[in-house]
């Protein structure tokens, strides 16, 4: 097998063609960051300049038979698009076993950062440091099925929502839902809650960095584009109470930017707004509300199915792979002990730094 690097804007037409069929053999690549739009549109976002990005394509016999998108640095390499990535996978035909340290090797690097593998892919799961979940919205069925399915098993969530949005109409006004909304300046409010929510809880501000901000500018104004996105807002006694950012898969709809207005925080605008969406969902072309990883009790609630995610790195003999070597047994040494807070500590720090890799 062969690794060719080339850039994404590269590819020729023949080429995407083929990763969106094969990315369309398997349900659980149904996502937006598996697409070959999404290395591209972030090569867009990072500007003219060459920042790396790069297409990792796996060739049998001189065809194409595989493809992985990541960022490309001098000494490391990391999902294209992180920290904004929530998915990172290999879309490959069902023969292709690729051998993850030879990909290394291609990329012309020590290690490589994952933080959103899927959990299935072979060549990467024993590398993996650890495992979250990534929670699923399943209303193939219609929503008053998935409700029914809820209250079946005891969740009330559906339920309590209903009674919110009641209370929420009855002391503040109509609500009313928009999908696909135009507004500019509701997706700048939607921007601006994010960032006062990052400075209130001491978060890096990933909209400091110039090209997210470019990214979700660039999506929004292309409209039907391969990698296409939707805004989505919740007004309540006309006023903006909660928007939602979303990317669009095929058939699924990946749960991104998501923000509400702190005056309405009582009447939880942000799942009024979720709840909405899913009902809007029997009328549109998408079967899934994948909400994403975090184990946040909204989201256990709501989810009627979950896909494994696992991060990690795979590393050849370099110091760059003795570093993360050396930090992943420091946080995990720091998670067996009973010290609370002060456990999760290293994992947090791990995460900002890349955080910070990925936004420069």
């Amino acid at each position: 097998m062969e690794i060719e690097l080339i850039r994404p804007s590269d590819m020729s037409p023949e080429m995407v063609e083929h990763w969106r069929a094969l990315q369309g053999s398997r349900p659980s690549w149904d996502s937006p960051f598996l697409r070959p739009d999404w290395p591209l549109a972030i090569e867009r976002a990072l500007g003219d300049e060459d920042r790396g990005v790069r297409v990792a394509v796996l060739r049998q016999a001189g065809e194409s038979t595989g493809f992985i998108a990541a960022r490309v640095g001098r000494f490391t390499a990391m999902a294209a698009g992180a920290p904004l990535c929530d998915y990172q996978g290999l879309v490959a035909a069902p023969d292709v076993k690729l051998n993850a340290r030879a990909l290394v090797a291609a990329l012309g690097v020590g290690r490589f950062d994952f933080s959103h593998m899927l959990e299935d892919e072979d060549a990467f799961a024993p590398h993996a440091q650890g495992r979250e979940i990534s929670w699923i919205v399943d209303v193939a069925a219609g929503y008053e099925t998935y409700a029914a399915e809820r209250r079946a098993v005891g969740i009330t969530a559906l339920k309590d929502l209903d009674k919110k949005r009641r209370k929420a109409e009855r002391e503040a006004g109509p609500a009313l839902f928009t999908a696909h909304s135009d507004t500019h300046a509701d997706l700048a409010r939607l921007l601006d809650w994010k960032r006062e929510r990052y400075k209130a809880t001491g978060q890096i501000d990933i909209f400091a960095s110039a090209w997210p901000r470019r990214l979700i500018d660039d999506l929004f104004t292309a409209r039907n584009a391969p990698l296409s996105a939707g805004l989505f807002t919740l007004h309540i006694g006309g006023e903006l109470a909660a928007a939602h950012f979303h990317l669009f898969g095929s058939s699924t709809i990946h749960a991104w930017m998501i923000a509400h207005d702190p005056r309405f925080e009582r009447y939880s605008p942000g799942l009024l707004l979720f709840q909405d969406i899913l009902r809007w969902m029997d009328a549109a072309p998408f079967s899934r509300l994948d909400l994403g990883y975090g184990d946040y009790r909204f989201k256990r609630e709501l989810a009627n199915a979950e896909q494994g995610v696992t991060h990690g790195f795979v590393g050849v003999a370099s110091p760059a792979s003795l570093v993360r070597g050396a930090a992943y047994r420091v946080r995990k040494a720091a998670e067996t002990l009973p010290l609370g807070a002060v456990s999760a500590l290293p994992g947090k720090a791990m995460r900002r730094l890349d955080l910070m890799r990925g936004l420069r």
